[in-house]
């Protein structure tokens, strides 16, 4: 099964456009004339493994809107369970948008599936999202190189590591082996070199756990994570995180605060940094504040800030 993308040649990561439909999706895996069917969303069931975890509220607001204008433009893929009803496959952003409008049936393709076969398409869907950060994407080939090689993630890092290993230690074409055929193979349909992958993608999963939850769950940006995580006093991390995310701040804020915590450890003032991200959170609130629309209340404020004023020109 080809993943219909173009190679990447930026690293560690380029968002890449791709094909829409189920045909550009997988290709000749259900390709052919299969004719679609309404079912009663209530019959279609998640897949006990589903690869995606965070949904863009924007994103998943401006498909619901199109659901509630337009309808399921495109179908579902779905498979039948013993158990009765369907499993999701394919399309569980259009399943959420269309259970939020509150539609009753919805069109879908069944096809029969295995087990292997089912998972294996719901990696791929999700590795052609136009919103994949680089951790997901990450992720995302392990568990489908994980799949392919018929092992788990760790024993798929440590295979491409030692395939490093051999390519640095010998000349010659070391690539002939059954596993490392597959993974080429892998890498190839999703378009990045593997060598590429083990040096810029695979120190991802490096990162702060704390980090990492964040970046799953969506609610930091890859950059800001990246700049987060070069602060080595741990404590000192959680609360820029947790600023971060709570307050918003912009990569250029996070960037200073981590310039700062680094300067304060080398003159031994650790609290430093932490302080002048409040002063900073407080001045941006202060400008957005409607306290400034009531008297009183901007009276007590314009006194707070003759007093810091004042603590000011003590300096000169």
């Amino acid at each position: 099964m080809a993943v219909n993308r173009k190679r990447k040649t930026e690293t560690p990561y380029r968002e890449i456009k791709v094909g829409k439909g189920l045909d550009a999706l997988f290709g000749e895996s259900i390709g052919g004339s299969f004719s679609e069917q309404s079912v009663s969303i209530a019959d279609i069931h998640f897949p006990p493994q589903q690869p995606r975890r965070y949904f863009d509220p924007q994103a998943m607001q401006a498909l619901t809107n199109s659901v509630r204008r337009d309808g399921i433009l495109e179908p579902l893929l779905v498979r039948q369970r013993a158990s009765g009803g369907y499993e999701l496959v394919a399309g569980e952003r259009r399943y959420r948008a269309a259970k939020e409008v509150g539609l009753v049936d919805l069109p879908v393709i069944i096809r029969q599936l295995t087990d292997g076969q089912a998972l294996h398409i719901t990696l791929v869907e999700n590795l052609l999202r136009e919103d994949l950060n680089p951790l997901e994407e990450t992720e995302g080939i392990l568990n489908l190189l994980s799949l392919r090689l018929g092992t788990d993630v760790e024993s798929v890092i440590s295979l491409l590591y030692r395939m490093q290993n051999d390519v640095q230690r010998v000349t010659h074409n070391v690539m002939g082996q059954a596993e490392a055929e597959v993974i080429q193979t892998v890498f190839v349909e999703v378009g990045l070199a593997w060598e590429s992958f083990v040096n810029n993608r695979l120190p991802l999963l490096k990162l702060p756990e704390d980090i990492l939850t964040a970046l799953r769950s969506g609610q930091i940006a890859y950059t800001k994570a990246q700049a987060i995580a070069r602060v080595k006093d741990e404590q000192h991390r959680k609360n820029l995180l947790e600023q971060a995310v709570m307050k918003g701040l912009s990569l250029t804020e996070i960037r200073a605060v981590a310039t700062e915590t680094k300067r304060s450890e080398q003159s031994g003032n650790k609290d430093e940094p932490h302080f002048r991200v409040r002063i900073d959170n407080v001045c941006r609130r202060m400008k957005k504040s409607k306290l400034w629309d009531d008297p009183k209340k901007r009276l007590n404020l314009e006194k707070a800030l003759a007093a810091v004023e004042a603590l000011l020109n003590t300096e000169s």
